[in-house]
């Protein structure tokens, strides 16, 4: 059994800031593999070099540096509003599967966070396929200047169910997802030959990085599908670059299978399973160390640069509690009294 906790020495401003900024660099800085992910996922990467080096090469070469970062506004601007649909959605489904006590099993604190995952992914699915618009466009013959003018554009030219074309295969997918996660953590004691509460970073660092790398593989088939029913459209050039021409998912996947065998439902995996070590190691370092900040700025810990506690101070009081108590204890200088005639 595992007890559903967070930190209540910070706000949830603060808690949802610290997820924000780590998010958007960790995107950033492995933006160049999911846009080879992408690109090898639609179908626009093809001949003898298919690796993430050589699209990002080519990339490069054709439409310049800022290439490689196309889309990436996008995914970071659709961290915050994700993250708190996320999190409203994980609270709920959390207290639904929560016995008497407070605590929820391992397995339906993974069947919470993917139906999460699921609402917030529906609730914010156009800007993930603006996004996979964005990467498969050419740079310098853009179809979409950005954001709103990509929903615009294609609200008006294809509609309102447009936007969330291949949204169904975010919810199929979610079964694989959580059947990977669940059986990276069911073995965990078994893999590392100890129990769970005395695991160290590094050990829930590697587990968070396999369970990610195993989840993502057996659900990357109906990832693939689903950026390819993004891209298609009949107002992008050459159909938006997709390689193969479908009429629904099902036939996508048909098409798939016809065309490339089935090894094509992972195309791009290489790019997706190098992002993972990079992308969760600096979004763990980056949330830690805006972490660390809010709690020396709330007065739990004595430097930004160390988790050493501030001596006498009670941990487990929350930030609005402390800064009363702050307030009632701070010395108040003495105004002398004028005489009065």
């Amino acid at each position: 059994m595992a007890t559903w906790r967070r930190d209540g020495r910070l706000t949830g401003s603060q808690r949802l800031l610290c997820a924000g900024l780590a998010g958007a660099l960790s995107l950033s800085l492995t933006a160049p593999l999911e846009l080879a992910t992408v690109l090898a996922q639609v179908g626009r990467v093809r001949g003898p070099s298919q690796g993430p080096w050589a699209t990002g090469r080519r990339v490069w070469l054709a439409e310049g540096p800022r290439a490689l970062w196309k889309g990436n506004g996008v995914a970071c601007l659709r961290l915050f509003p994700c993250s708190m649909v996320q999190l409203a959605a994980y609270r709920k489904f959390v207290v639904l599967f929560m016995d008497d006590l407070g605590h929820i099993s391992q397995w339906s604190s993974i069947v919470a966070g993917s139906l999460a995952g699921i609402v917030s992914m529906i609730v914010t699915y156009p800007t993930d396929l603006i996004k996979t618009r964005l990467i498969v466009q050419n740079m310098l013959e853009p179809s979409y200047r950005g954001l709103i003018h990509a929903f615009s554009t294609i609200y008006q030219q294809e509609g309102f169910l447009a936007l969330y074309r291949g949204v169904s295969l975010t919810v199929l997918g979610a079964v694989p997802f959580s059947a990977g996660s669940l059986l990276v953590y069911m073995n965990l004691e078994k893999i590392w030959n100890g129990p769970r509460d005395r695991f160290s970073r590094l050990q829930n660092f590697a587990n968070v990085c396999v369970a990610a790398a195993v989840s993502q593989t057996l659900s990357f088939p109906f990832d693939t599908v689903k950026r390819k029913m993004q891209a298609q459209s009949p107002y992008l050039a050459h159909c938006g670059g997709v390689d193969v021409h479908f009429s629904g998912a099902v036939d996508c996947f048909r098409q798939i299978v016809k065309s490339q065998g089935v090894p094509g439902l992972w195309s791009g995996l290489t790019a997706n399973l190098l992002k993972v070590v990079p992308y969760f190691g600096v979004m763990f370092s980056m949330f830690e160390f805006c972490k660390r900040i809010f709690l020396y700025q709330n007065g739990y810990i004595l430097s930004p640069v160390t988790y050493k506690l501030t001596p006498g101070v009670d941990q487990s009081l929350k930030p609005q509690e402390l800064r009363e108590l702050k307030k009632f204890f701070k010395p108040r200088k003495l105004e002398s009294k004028k005489p009065t005639l």
